[in-house]
């Protein structure tokens, strides 16, 4: 008996917030075509479903719940079967409010999640005084049940003497990238890079000396850790123009360093820079998602060579800016890196690219590029994990 398939290399879980779903796929080896797995979509476990996260591993699956007006966020754990299939198991919550991002850390025995408001959030307006930072609750995970526990801020007391719950950030925080060593909050109400170094021995969080960095943007919307480099997106005016990227050199406590040459422009035809992801060959891939209107006609990913010293220079394929789905949000790679795909929020859609080894160019799927998913994609996970 003989067979011409690749077998499945990964699953994809996309989450929709149209019906606080999560659409499950399989990818295949060969092709990079999806399918859907068995019970597929899934509930989400909550309201408005934002962000997702893996344990490592790939037998537990965090999805986080923005949650509305009349309803609190919170974090649904789901075990991982066989063929993908999710099985919700538990709900908990962060210690503060308006959470917008979820990630482990690298040896997957730690959860953490960020709240664009702390529990103290305002509190001291009638004094004169206006916290408006964000925090991040930390959890660590039970190995063999994957269930999330509270670490408390081991630094910080509150004015009652007891420990605070949640280690806090800057002001009005977006996105938070998780390092080996070192976790990074990207607060959009001030523009800035908060810092935290990260102890693998118990998940606490301290912050270093002097460590946040004020950006050079207008409009930073996303920060990403490429092994020693991190990666600054900005979009600009939101009305138009291609944005930048500002590439950092990580040091010592955390720090960050900006590369020699200065920011890189974004290639023409581009708009909006949203998200970077790179891979082991150095090159990285830049989510364009259009405007913040309704208008996504310049919906693409640009690509770029990763020098030796950080810095960025464009693949050379006159195809480069690559067209996706229309507004993309979220953008991964799949396990073996042959493949990179797009949610695509405006469409109702996956997009999915080949990746050329050798140039770093994208091209499309052999047997159709676009797949259609749960309404209102925003952001999805792959695992690497099949041997259920």
């Amino acid at each position: 008996m003989t067979s011409c398939g690749g077998g499945t290399v990964g699953f994809m879980w996309v989450l929709g917030t149209q019906y606080n779903q999560i659409g499950g796929f399989k990818i295949d080896n060969f092709t990079g075509n999806l399918t859907g797995t068995v019970g597929s979509p899934y509930s989400s476990g909550g309201t408005n479903p934002v962000m997702l996260a893996l344990k490592s591993g790939g037998r537990y699956l965090y999805v986080l719940n923005g949650g509305n007006s009349t309803t609190a966020g919170n974090i649904a754990l789901f075990s991982v079967g066989g063929d993908g299939v999710l099985s919700y198991q538990q709900s908990y919550s962060s210690q503060g409010t308006s959470p917008v991002w979820i990630a482990t850390d690298s040896t997957g025995n730690y959860l953490f999640v960020l709240d664009q408001k702390a529990p103290d959030y305002n509190a001291d307006a009638t004094k004169g005084t206006i916290d408006l930072n964000g925090s991040i609750t930390a959890f660590s995970l039970d190995p063999n049940t994957g269930r999330p526990s509270l670490i408390t801020n081991a630094q910080v007391k509150d004015a009652n003497g007891t420990q605070l719950t949640y280690f806090e950030v800057g002001n009005h925080p977006t996105q938070m990238r998780a390092s080996s060593s070192c976790i990074y909050t990207l607060d959009s109400g001030d523009q800035t890079i908060f810092p935290y170094a990260l102890s693998s021995s118990n998940g606490q969080l301290t912050q270093p000396t002097n460590s946040t960095l004020a950006l050079p943007t207008t409009n930073a919307t996303s920060v990403n850790v490429n092994g020693s480099y991190i990666y600054v997106t900005d979009a600009g005016s939101t009305t138009g123009g291609t944005g930048t990227i500002l590439p950092y050199t990580a040091g010592s406590n955390c720090s960050l360093s900006t590369v020699n040459t200065g920011s890189v422009p974004n290639l023409s035809g581009a708009s909006y820079p949203f998200q970077t992801i790179s891979t082991t060959d150095n090159f990285l891939y830049v989510l364009n998602h259009s405007t913040q209107n309704t208008n996504f006609t310049n919906s693409s990913v640009s690509a770029f060579n990763i020098i030796s010293n950080g810095s960025l220079t464009p693949v050379g394929d006159n195809l480069n800016p690559y067209s996706v789905g229309s507004g993309p949000v979220c953008m991964a790679i799949d396990p073996t890196a042959q493949y990179l795909y797009t949610s695509d929020s405006a469409s109702n859609t996956v997009t999915g690219k080949r990746i050329s080894h050798k140039t770093g160019a994208l091209s499309a799927l052999d047997r159709g590029s676009t797949f259609p998913t749960v309404g209102s994609p925003t952001c999805f996970v792959i695992s690497s994990f099949t041997g259920y």
